[in-house]
């Protein structure tokens, strides 16, 4: 049994994906982001960055094995399970470029994006002008990187899944596939997946839809070091 802590935002979905696609047996915490449940003390205890999503692995030998951040939960359970990630040393040399690339480039920019789109105070045209900039360009690279294949290491793989999300959700984030055709065929072909369906459906329901913002919400938003030391 696998625990998830989750929330339903596109750094959720990466690990519900994956759970979902290896069809490992797993129960969801849901969080409560607005309310504060990412700062409490258990929860740190397994996510000392106060972010989710997270998981506790109970399936194995010994003390119950906790994993934070998104892609190291993929490639913790692709090792576990044996599937969606190369084998050989230059497939998972690749594996782990594309997954880096992710959370250290696509995905903090369509985030911070996000911020300024769907989250800021009014008025803030310059934060989301370069935000949306660095989302294209970051869509500019996946474009270039499908030249000629269907998924970005060949063959679906958790590096996919890593970079779904953000794409996914590009018109709420102010942008448009139009220029980059070959990350739109892309998506569709990994949103017709069952496995993703289940994925980004899960909880949909409690998606937080601009109702929390930076105005209104000190908790999600404008967060400082006091959050964590409190």
């Amino acid at each position: 049994m696998i625990e998830l802590y989750y929330a339903p935002t596109p750094n959720g979905w990466k690990a519900a994906i994956m759970l979902e696609e290896c069809s490992l047996e797993y129960r969801t915490h849901l969080l409560k982001l607005a309310e504060g449940d990412q700062f409490k003390p258990d929860y740190l205890a397994i996510s000392p960055n106060a972010k989710m999503p997270a998981i506790v692995d109970h399936g194995v030998v010994g003390d119950p094995v906790s994993v934070f951040e998104s892609g190291a939960i993929l490639f913790y359970l692709a090792e576990k399970t044996g599937r969606f990630m190369p084998t050989d040393p230059l497939g998972r040399k690749e594996t782990l470029e594309w997954l880096f690339w992710q959370s250290a480039n696509q995905g903090p920019m369509a985030g911070q994006l996000s911020h300024f789109k769907n989250y800021a105070p009014d008025g803030e045209d310059y934060g989301f002008k370069r935000y949306l900039g660095e989302y294209e360009r970051n869509l500019a690279v996946l474009e270039r990187r499908l030249e000629g294949r269907d998924f970005i290491l060949d063959t679906y793989s958790i590096a996919d899944m890593m970079a779904f999300p953000w794409a996914f959700i590009a018109k709420p984030l102010g942008a448009a596939l139009d220029d980059f055709p070959r990350i739109a065929d892309w998506r569709g072909r990994i949103k017709q997946r069952p496995a993703v369906r289940r994925a980004i459906d899960l909880h949909k329901d409690k998606q937080n839809r601009g109702l929390q913002n930076a105005s209104n919400n000190s908790l999600l938003f404008n967060q400082t070091a006091a959050h964590l030391k409190r």
